[in-house]
């Protein structure tokens, strides 16, 4: 019986092993940086282009992105925020999700690019902020998507944002101010969206909320119910044995009939 349950012990084991062995890859390793952020937002018509830059190292099969940038304010309202996502087409098509001081501002398609192994994929930003503004901070989250909506890289940076400077002089030239850029309100897009190769699938939630990086009934839960299928089958197999151990011993080595029989009691003479 010990031999038996040795056997049974070290199968089940392999198989939990070869089970449970792929389930958990090494992760990609992608990187995202900001690029172009000033020491300091300044207020007004001034707009500033900011760069959200990922990357892989690792070798690997080349991936579509999707990017969503995270933006929360203190000291300052969203409506005083003005933000537009642009290419070298022009503007890229947003979906804009608020709640509370934060707004997530999502690619309604997929980056133009394709990040490859040694590769880049680059969004760019134009940020800018109400004349009304004195003094505020503001929180870029830069987050790097795959076509599938797994999370492959993030990074997060933090400005101070100023009023504009005191006007110019009549001698001194006025600094040229730029177009301003959309600001954060979710209307509804008035230009046709281009389809793309690979269907759009669900936006992140919201932020403030947890973004799930993966669900549904993946790998590791198929292992461990595997696994617990072989033990299972493994205890089965053991009482099985111990069965047929018993009924052989019986039919080699019969016992007497009477060897439990009561004693009878003294006789009288």
């Amino acid at each position: 019986m010990r031999r038996y349950a040795l056997r049974a012990g070290v199968v089940l084991a392999c198989l939990s092993g070869m089970a449970l062995g792929p389930a958990a890859p090494a992760r990609a390793a992608f990187a995202t940086e900001l690029s172009g952020l000033p020491d300091e937002f300044t207020a007004g018509d001034r707009v500033a282009t900011v760069s959200a830059v990922v990357s892989r190292t690792d070798p690997g099969r080349c991936v579509k992105v999707r990017w969503s940038m995270v933006l929360t304010v203190r000291g300052i309202r969203l409506d005083q925020v003005k933000v537009d996502r642009v290419e070298e087409t022009g503007s890229f098509p947003l979906e804009i999700r608020t709640e509370g001081d934060v707004a997530r501002l999502t690619d309604r398609q997929l980056d133009p690019g394709t990040l490859c192994p040694d590769r880049t994929v680059t969004a760019r930003y134009r940020l800018a902020f109400a004349e009304d503004v004195t003094r505020g901070r503001v929180t870029l989250a830069a987050e790097a998507y795959d076509a599938n909506l797994r999370l492959l890289a993030r990074q997060t940076a933090t400005r101070s944002v100023v009023g504009p400077a005191a006007p110019a002089t009549p001698t001194e030239p006025a600094p040229e101010s730029t177009p301003p850029a959309q600001p954060i309100e979710p209307a509804e897009e008035t230009a046709e969206v281009e389809p793309t190769e690979e269907p759009v699938a669900e936006v992140p939630p919201a932020a403030g909320r947890p973004v799930a990086r993966s669900g549904g009934f993946g790998a590791v839960h198929a292992a461990f119910l595997l696994g617990g299928l072989l033990l299972f089958l493994g205890v089965g197999l053991l009482l099985r044995l111990r069965h047929l151990t018993r009924t052989a011993g019986g039919d080699g080595d019969p016992e007497p009939a009477d060897r439990w029989e009561r004693p009878a009691g003294p006789r009288r003479w």
